[in-house]
């Protein structure tokens, strides 16, 4: 073989079979708990907490009846992705992690969505990613990489910390929006990580990034990759949704259109261990050296 080829050796038990269409795709994994993901793709009401709130409130609940364990709502889905942080942010503990932790306990899962947060003695708030729990669990994690392109980084504090929380026997690290972009956050959580969710208002100017970053990232990590997009117009931005759901083989599970709707597909925690035993690339990888 020509050097540079890839070569996958001796096949995996379970594997295709040289020459069928499935070749080169590892067999899906025996055992294990599959999670149910519910990806509700909205659109949101500009600055008007009350009204999004409303509105999510019986989609979240179609989504958990559905049978998903993990229901997540898009980046800053009770206000929009706005600079008013004046108008915008709130506490914790206030309005839209009490309707996240209110929809988690009602319906006996655990529901996700980012907002504008401002802490207790902080100048700038964060956009907050919090999933709450049917138990009264709590998970935050704040948006390392503020969107200074559109100004995030003048009105929001840039998180510092990634995080990794077990649901249903599922490890999720999410992630918000332009995040994406940042490859090697990502590569760092990847031994720990079945599955990655980005929380977004992606525009629809950079539609076709948003898509193909998600895919980049389920490849070069061999785990699931959640995109949440949010659809309609705000602050003078167009959004297409597009969420998606991509396997750590790189291949898109479920995909949504641009309308509003929710998306349902299957975590395999089985499948990434699968498919990292068969193309065991994780253990290749070297951190870069630089000239002094």
């Amino acid at each position: 073989m020509s050097p540079g080829v890839e070569s996958p050796g001796a096949p995996a038990p379970g594997a295709p079979a040289p020459g069928s269409r499935d070749e080169g795709r590892p067999a899906p994994a025996d055992g294990g708990a599959a999670l149910l993901v519910g990806s509700v793709q909205c659109d949101v009401a500009w600055h008007d907490r009350a009204a999004n709130h409303r509105r999510l409130r019986p989609l979240v609940a179609e989504a958990a009846g559905e049978g998903a364990g993990l229901v997540l709502l898009p980046e800053m889905f009770a206000t929009g992705f706005s600079m008013s942080t004046e108008v915008v942010a709130e506490g914790p503990d206030d309005a839209t992690a009490a309707f996240l932790h209110e929809s988690a306990e009602t319906l006996g899962v655990s529901v996700g969505g980012s907002f504008a947060c401002r802490l207790p003695g902080g100048d700038l708030p964060v956009n907050r990613f919090l999933l709450a729990g049917p138990r009264g669990e709590e998970t935050v994690y704040d948006k390392v990489h503020p969107f200074r392109y559109g100004g995030e980084g003048e009105h929001y504090r840039a998180g510092s910390e990634r995080v990794t929380v077990a649901v249903d026997g599922v490890r999720v690290t999410p992630f918000v929006c332009y995040d994406l972009r940042f490859a090697d956050w990502f590569w760092s959580a990847a031994d720990a990580t079945d599955c990655y969710v980005v929380v977004a208002s992606w525009p629809e100017s950079r539609q076709a990034h948003w898509r193909a970053l998600l895919v980049a990232r389920a490849i070069e990590n061999q785990a699931y990759v959640v995109g949440v997009n949010r659809v309609g117009s705000g602050g003078g931005v167009r959004h297409r949704g597009g969420s998606i759901v991509v396997g750590p083989f790189g291949a898109v599970v479920s995909e949504a259109g641009e309308s509003e709707e929710i998306l349902l597909a299957s975590v395999d925690p089985g499948e990434v261990r699968t498919v990292r035993t068969h193309y065991p690339f994780l253990a290749d990888r070297r951190e870069p050296t630089r000239d002094s």
